[in-house]
C-alpha cells in the first residue's frame, strides 16, 4: 500500500482541532472526509501536531496509505477539490517511504504565535492574532524567553489535561521580535507539552507589560507549578509552522 505525506494549510477558526471530535468537525475528518470521496477508501490520518480548536496550521504534515498507486499530483487537486468549502488546502503530496510517519519521524516542530499589538483592534486579523492593546516591550519579553531555552521540568508551562508520560521537554528555540504593529514568538523544540507555546506565551505578555521581570519569568519555570504560570493565550494567535524530518 503506498503511503502518501502531504503538507497541510488550515485556518483553525471553525474547527474543534486537529483530532476527530464525536460531535463536532476537525481538520483530522474534514480530510479523511476527503480522501474517502476520491478514492472510495476508509483511512486513518497521522499528524505531525495535534493542534487545538482555534489554531492555525501553516505547514501540517500528515501521511495515510491507499490501497492502489496514485499520481501525488492527481491526489492533491483532488483534495483541494473535496475539502472544499472548509479553509483547508494541501500544499504538497509526495509518496512516502513505509517507514515513514508523519508524527513519530518527526525531529523538530516550529510553532508561531501572532500578537496584534496597538489600541485598534483587529478587523481583518480578527480570529489570526491574539490583540493586546497595552504597549509590549518585546526586547525584554525576549530577554525572558532565553532564559527557559534547553531542557527543563516545563510543569508550569503545561496543562493540567495534558497526557504526555514526562514534563521534562527541550526548547531549542524561543524568540520574540516586533514587526511594526506585531509581535512575534516563535518557539521550536523536537515536541511539545499539551498548551506548553500558549502557556508560556501567555507568561511573557506579563513580562512585556513590566508586571514580571525576564528573572520572574524563569522563576516560573522553576516552581513547575501550572499556578505559577500567567492567563494561557488565546488559540486564535497559534500556528503550526512545520515539521523538521
Amino acid at each position: 500500500m503506498p503511503r502518501y505525506k502531504i503538507t497541510l494549510e488550515y485556518d483553525g477558526t471553525p474547527f474543534c482541532g486537529w483530532q476527530r471530535q464525536a460531535d463536532r468537525m476537525s481538520v483530522q475528518q474534514a480530510l479523511e472526509e476527503a480522501i474517502f470521496r476520491f478514492s472510495g477508501e476508509m483511512v486513518t490520518t497521522q499528524a505531525s501536531g495535534r493542534t487545538d480548536a482555534g489554531v492555525h496550521a501553516l505547514g501540517q504534515v500528515v501521511h495515510f496509505d491507499l490501497s492502489t498507486d496514485r499520481d501525488p499530483f492527481r491526489v492533491r487537486e483532488a483534495l483541494n477539490y473535496h475539502l472544499r468549502p472548509h479553509p483547508a488546502a494541501v500544499i504538497e503530496c509526495e509518496i512516502a517511504p513505509d517507514t515513514f510517519e508523519a508524527r513519530f519521524s518527526a525531529l523538530a516542530r516550529h510553532y508561531e504565535y501572532r500578537i496584534l499589538n496597538r489600541r485598534a483592534p483587529a478587523a481583518l486579523e480578527r480570529h489570526q492574532v491574539w490583540h493586546v492593546p497595552m504597549p509590549l516591550d518585546a526586547d525584554r519579553m525576549h530577554e525572558a524567553a532565553q532564559k527557559i531555552l534547553g531542557r527543563h521540568d516545563f510543569t508550569t508551562f503545561r496543562s493540567s489535561e495534558c497526557q504526555a508520560n514526562s514534563p521534562i521537554r527541550t526548547l531549542d528555540h524561543f524568540a520574540v521580535r516586533r514587526e511594526l504593529d506585531h509581535v512575534v514568538v516563535t518557539a521550536s523544540a523536537r515536541s511539545f507539552l499539551h498548551h506548553q507555546v500558549r502557556s508560556m506565551v501567555g507568561s511573557l505578555k506579563l513580562v512585556g507589560e513590566g508586571k514580571w521581570t525576564p528573572a520572574d519569568f524563569r522563576a516560573a519555570l522553576d516552581a513547575a507549578d501550572r499556578s505559577r504560570c500567567g492567563a494561557m493565550a488565546p488559540s486564535t494567535g497559534l500556528y503550526f509552522v512545520r515539521a523538521d524530518y
